[in-house]
């Protein structure tokens, strides 16, 4: 060998090692400060903001005095702040928060739908910026569930039927959509987020089962798409006195038949959660922000132990293109005497966008358990809540759909009238009266909704073409009610009013007329 040759041959060696150093750091640090000129760069006269949570997505730790902190790293983490109350994180020009670093020093496996790029040795001081904000205790979020959009037909639905609507009220501080942003084809995340930057507030977004890379062979990489879009898939937000965890418990490949997926949480997951709450005061309402609805033991119950110190809880889900409410009590694993709440919400996109068209040419999509489409609006005062559902397209007092015959001969046999209450609950208390005399209980029934089986029928009966696509098949509702109507009306119009009451003691009453004609 040459001297040259040597020379080149060490050079080479020398420069391999370094890097080898380089990739292979142990350790993470750098400053939370406050960005004073919004700069997005720590500048000399800049300060540390201290007691704020910086995580690697399963360690926990709070920034020291001068805003410092210090966390382990492997080859595969997301280094994220955990949004401090009182203060906003860096947002992208969509509105998504950008308050993450994404260390993947080799990048994602070669996937059908690419992930992260080599992002190569971490900086020296890896430090996140934070701007102050006022923040109310008084305050309102917007929840989507299922945007579900397989292309851009129906991100174009998705942003005339929902987006736009959303964008006109101005009234929300932030947004969550609750996973299935797209529907398997994960090239619409970028329609989708271009949709939802429309909105102009910040928004949180859940990985869902349809969200997922499928060419995977464990579950920790089922969502280098979605890290690559939307930044770490669990994570954690305060605003005023409210701290919402977001988690993906889509489990896949399913660890018991290594085939489909599954509900449940990994081992990090659980860290992460647990080291979490440890700097989440106990009078903060914690919400669980998920894809699949919480239920059995398992995962549940360990996520329940957990939370088991907080009174004040909620959860959230979505996935079944079905509204309803669940309360978990002590024989469900859920250790406190309050039962804890777990709503699963309505979708955006429906009933997969299925339906006749409206006049817009968007599809009404009802649900197959009656909801129409919408989304959720949860009002926060303090640690407490309450939740308002928002049927797209409709006025906001619209809280419930009725169901009765446009006309009766008089004298003809009873006729049902049914109501559908679309936040309702088996214990909600419905009534309903006949031109404004006594009101009368409606039994609550767990049955098909009537609107819902005449929307899917006219398919059926029809002898035109409809413009759109058949509903799927229904399912029983749980906030359907049904009284039998009198047989002994007058012939005539007369105003039939319905109250209802929700989970929250608020009563809202919706009228429709019937109709009574002559005998035949």
């Amino acid at each position: 060998m040459t001297f040259t040759s040597f020379k080149l041959v060490s050079f080479l060696l020398i420069n391999l090692l370094i890097s080898s150093s380089l990739y292979a750091q142990t350790t993470v640090s750098g400053y939370v400060y406050k960005d004073k000129n919004a700069n997005n760069i720590k500048d000399k006269r800049e300060k540390g903001v201290a007691n704020v949570s910086v995580s690697n997505g399963r360690d926990v730790v709070v920034t020291d005095k001068k805003g410092r902190y210090t966390l382990p790293v492997g080859d595969d983490n997301i280094i994220f702040v955990i949004k401090p109350t009182g203060y906003q994180v860096p947002l992208n020009e969509n509105s998504l928060p950008q308050n993450y670093y994404i260390h993947k020093p080799k990048g994602s496996p070669d996937l059908k739908y690419a992930g992260v790029s080599a992002t190569g040795p971490l900086p020296e001081s890896l430090d996140f910026p934070l701007t102050s904000q006022r923040e109310d205790k008084k305050f309102s979020i917007f929840v989507f569930g299922d945007p579900q959009v397989p292309s851009t037909r129906e991100v174009d639905f998705f942003e005339r039927g929902i987006v736009d609507e959303v964008s006109q009220r101005n009234k929300a501080v932030f947004g969550v959509s609750l996973g299935d942003l797209a529907y398997d084809k994960l090239n619409v995340f970028e329609p989708y987020i271009q949709a939802i930057g429309k909105m102009g507030i910040p928004w949180h977004n859940v990985l869902g089962n349809h969200d997922m890379n499928y060419d995977v062979k464990v579950d920790s990489l089922s969502d280098e798409t979605f890290e690559r879009h939307f930044g770490p898939a669990n994570y954690s937000v305060n605003y005023g006195n409210v701290h919402l965890i977001v988690l993906d418990n889509v489990f896949y490949p399913n660890p018991e038949t290594g085939k489909g997926y599954v509900a449940g949480l990994r081992e990090d997951q659980f860290d992460f959660i647990e080291n979490n709450l440890k700097f989440v005061p106990k009078d903060r309402l914690v919400i669980i922000a998920s894809h699949i609805p919480l239920g059995g033991k398992g995962y549940t119950q360990r996520l329940f132990d957990l939370l088991a110190d907080f009174p004040n809880t909620l959860s959230l889900s979505a996935h079944t293109h079905r509204q309803y409410h669940k309360f978990f009590t002590k024989a469900d694993g859920w250790g406190q005497e309050t039962a804890h709440h777990h709503y699963n919400v309505g979708t955006t996109s429906g009933n997969w966008y299925s339906g006749e068209l409206d006049e817009n040419g968007i599809p009404i999509s009802t649900m197959a358990d009656g909801t129409p489409k919408g989304y959720a609006i949860i009002n926060f005062n303090n640690n407490k809540y309450t939740i308002d559902y928002k049927v797209a397209g409709e006025s906001p007092d619209y809280r419930m759909s009725i169901w009765l015959p446009e006309e009766l001969g008089k004298g003809e046999n009873p006729n049902e009238l049914y109501v559908n209450f679309f936040m309702g609950h088996k214990d909600n208390d419905v009534a309903y009266r006949i031109d404004g005399g006594e009101w009368k209980q409606m039994t609550f029934t767990n049955d098909f909704d009537p609107e819902f089986l005449h929307l899917r029928n006219r398919w059926d009966d029809t002898t035109k073409t409809l413009k759109g696509r058949r509903p799927g098949k229904p399912s029983k509702s749980t906030h359907l009610w049904k009284a039998t109507l009198a047989s002994d009306l007058p012939a005539g119009e007369h105003k039939v009013e319905v109250r209802a009451t929700d989970l929250f003691g608020r009563s809202f009453t919706q009228e429709k007329m019937l109709r009574v004609g002559l005998s035949n």
